[in-house]
């Protein structure tokens, strides 16, 4: 409308200073105003869709070309064919993978246990999860041929096994402490509703154990159907993710540590951060969102949050809220809550889960490495007061450039402590 009676005003000669003359009308017609620039804070221009878009570009060129020259320096990495043929030969030559299969058995332990409704029943449950994490640490440092990749995968199961059956147990007990009338129906995902102890079978126990979350319900939610260019889409991630990016990554990194000199461990330690940090993202969207996914599409699991805008965390403790979701979930509903119904208050709940995390850091490294160092779990108590720091300090985008700082250094630096201690304890004393 304003343009249209600026336009009136141009045809018919004059403007609101009272100008007739068109030149004398143009010279007072501004062109500025006080604004500010796009990229700057202060405008609140939001909307980046263009750049992001460059970005995926990008990604997807730099992507080809390292596809590209991995496969022509490393050839096919991955032959799922011959790993295959090699465990069947030989299947005692792979005791991580033995391992994997054995956990079976503490799956059936835990279900036919919860038909138990005794004392008894309760006991062997405790025996049961006790023996989860304590057996195959037991194998892992014993026997020699478990190597540090197998021993971290195998006690990686093991532990998100023992973090389900835990979960198992408690929403089974919450199930007998209500009456038959009043039996809980946690959530109703779909026609079928399964209520206590209609649960009890080795079906439901173990869609649980394969379903993408470490929390137990009697009825998850469930999608329509399965999308097969969806599934398509996400195992084609995790292929890339692992030929492209991890192995080779691996492999081109450890030349250097051969000739490791403990006077350059600050220059190592910045040269380290970066790639390290790519290595933890990609692990990440492989993770938690391609594989996490196809598992969840080819089961059919309704809920797909496993991670929220970490990226966006102002706050160290935003940060441990949202980008694992369902460990964020197990700690709250089985550990941080039932300390507060207890009467522990907030700080010590707090810290009693970073206690409990910073736990399970320790034993899925140093068990592997079979040394033990502390540097994880020191890294995780760290966490407490760096996030009351960063709380009470800073704020906004100092805030979350903390954060990504902490993200970029504070994890190379524990892996070099552990790589270094490793290479001391092993190669220094071939090398003596």
């Amino acid at each position: 409308f304003l343009a249209e009676v600026r336009l009136v005003d141009i045809v018919q000669g004059r403007d609101r200073c009272g100008a007739h003359d068109p030149s004398e009308m143009w010279a007072n017609d501004s062109c500025h105003k006080i604004q500010e620039s796009l990229l700057s804070s202060a405008s609140g221009y939001n909307n980046y869709r263009g750049i992001l878009n460059w970005c995926v570009v990008m990604l997807v060129l730099s992507n080809a070309r390292l596809f590209l020259e991995n496969l022509l320096r490393y050839g096919v990495l991955v032959d799922p064919i011959q790993v295959i043929s090699l465990f069947l030969n030989d299947p005692y030559s792979w005791p991580a993978a033995c391992l994997v299969i054995v956990s079976n058995v503490f799956v059936l332990v835990a279900l036919y246990t919860e038909r138990q409704l005794e004392l008894v029943g309760y006991l062997v449950h405790c025996i049961n999860m006790a023996t989860i994490l304590t057996f195959p640490a037991a194998v892992v440092l014993l026997v020699p041929s478990v190597t540090p990749a197998g021993g971290a995968f195998v006690l990686g199961v093991y532990t998100i096994l023992f973090l389900k059956l835990y979960s198992y147990k408690d929403v089974n007990m919450w199930c007998r402490e209500l009456s038959t009338a009043k039996a809980k129906k946690l959530f109703n995902g779909g026609n079928r509703t399964v209520c206590y102890p209609g649960n009890l079978t080795i079906r439901d126990m173990f869609y649980f154990v394969f379903a993408p979350t470490l929390c137990y319900e009697l009825n998850f939610p469930r999608s329509p159907k399965i999308r097969m260019s969806f599934l398509l889409r996400r195992l084609f991630e995790m292929v890339r993710c692992l030929i492209s990016w991890m192995i080779p990554v691996i492999q081109s990194s450890m030349k250097p540590l051969e000739d490791m000199d403990l006077s350059r461990m600050f220059e190592r330690l910045l040269r380290l951060a970066v790639p390290n940090h790519l290595l933890w993202l990609v692990f990440f969207y492989c993770f938690f969102h391609s594989s996490m996914n196809f598992t969840a599409e080819l089961l059919r699991f309704g809920d797909r949050q496993f991670y929220k805008d970490w990226w966006n965390s102002e706050t160290v403790t935003y940060f441990w809220q949202n980008w694992n979701i369902p460990v964020h979930k197990w700690c709250l509903r089985h550990f941080y809550k039932p300390l507060l119904r207890r009467g522990f208050s907030k700080i010590v709940s707090q810290s009693a889960v970073f206690f409990l995390s910073a736990f399970f850091h320790e034993y899925l490294v140093s068990v592997p490495l079979r040394m033990f160092r502390l540097w994880a779990f020191m890294g995780m108590m760290v966490q407490l007061p760096l996030a009351w720091f960063v709380g009470r300090f800073l704020r906004g985008n100092y805030g979350n450039a903390a954060v990504w700082i902490s993200l970029i250094i504070g994890q190379p630096f524990a892996v070099l402590m552990y790589v270094h201690d490793y290479y001391v304890l092993h190669y220094r004393q071939e090398a003596d």
